[in-house]
């Protein structure tokens, strides 16, 4: 579920396996998803990081790491946001989703591990990236850490 030619190297094995260790950091919620997110220039070089919940109750991980990047840093035209969830199309915590907050940058390419499963909203994150021209590349052979990372919020999902 990559798209055409979208498919993840070494380097995004590594730095997404970082965004899945970021989210175990964040305090656990009966209402929301434990996330980790990195982004890193072309290079690998991480320009910042986030988890659900980092500095306040409200925050995504993707939201957390973009807030630590300043819009006119060049290096958002090549680089890549890691997520080890799909980025949110739907919230009620805050009016921008997280997919809306990616858009409204410069980075060309996501890449996450799992799928947001319909526990809160039906999200379409992926689909609204790639509609949007941006390169989405899943990796869900590491879904199966970020499940673990989320258990107590699944019911009968496998």
């Amino acid at each position: 579920m990559s798209g055409p030619g979208a498919t993840a190297t070494t380097l995004d094995r590594r730095l997404l396996l970082m965004a899945v260790e970021l989210a175990r950091r964040a305090p656990s919620s009966a209402t929301a998803f434990s996330v980790g997110a990195v982004i890193a220039s072309a290079d690998g070089s991480v320009l910042a990081t986030g988890y659900s919940r980092e500095t306040d109750q409200r925050d995504h991980a993707e939201e957390a790491a973009l807030s630590k990047v300043e819009d006119s840093d060049p290096r958002l035209a090549t680089a890549t946001i890691y997520s080890s969830l799909e980025p949110c199309s739907a919230r009620a915590s805050r009016p921008r989703t997280c997919t809306e907050l990616i858009l409204a940058t410069r980075i060309p390419r996501i890449v996450f591990a799992w799928r947001e499963p319909e526990v809160f909203v039906r999200c379409e994150g992926a689909e609204l990236l790639r509609a949007a021209g941006r390169e989405v590349v899943e990796v869900p052979e590491l879904a199966g850490l970020v499940r673990a990372t989320n258990a107590h919020l699944l019911r009968d999902e496998s």
